[in-house]
């Protein structure tokens, strides 16, 4: 059913929450992770560049944990850190890599920028051309 299973991650606790889903769909279908890092070119500052060191940082430290979820599971896994605009670049990526599925948080680490512009997650489940599952967060009850 499911060949390319992505999962965009931005480190957040409600990314980890998706990635446990998405290693789990990818081992039962005998599919391939990909792990996305988006390196939002909204939240640099004017006469900072947006793809900075820190950055890259937070992107491969992400990649690199859901990475190792899925090989203790032994799912091939791809990463990649990519500059854009999270929804857009999310979408394109899925289109290049023929991705069958997108996991994702329902929350990110965005905050109020949420409710101003909108949620990524809202944004790829509106535009993809393949199912998105939409992981909410842990609840407290949990």
């Amino acid at each position: 059913m499911f060949d390319h299973i992505l999962v965009p991650t931005d480190g957040s606790a409600h990314a980890t929450r998706a990635a446990e889903y998405a290693v789990d769909l990818a081992a039962t279908y005998g599919a391939a992770l990909h792990v996305l890092y988006v390196v939002d070119v909204r939240t640099g500052h004017a006469d900072a560049p947006v793809d900075d060191d820190d950055s890259r940082t937070r992107g491969e430290t992400a990649v690199g944990d859901v990475a190792a979820r899925a090989a203790d599971r032994d799912v091939p896994v791809e990463t990649e850190i990519r500059v854009g605009l999270p929804h857009e670049t999310i979408i394109d990526y899925g289109e290049e890599r023929d991705i069958d599925l997108v996991v994702m948080g329902t929350h990110g680490t965005s905050g109020l920028e949420r409710y101003l512009l909108g949620s990524v997650a809202e944004r790829v489940v509106r535009l993809s051309d393949v199912p998105v599952l939409c992981v909410p967060p842990v609840t407290d009850d949990e």
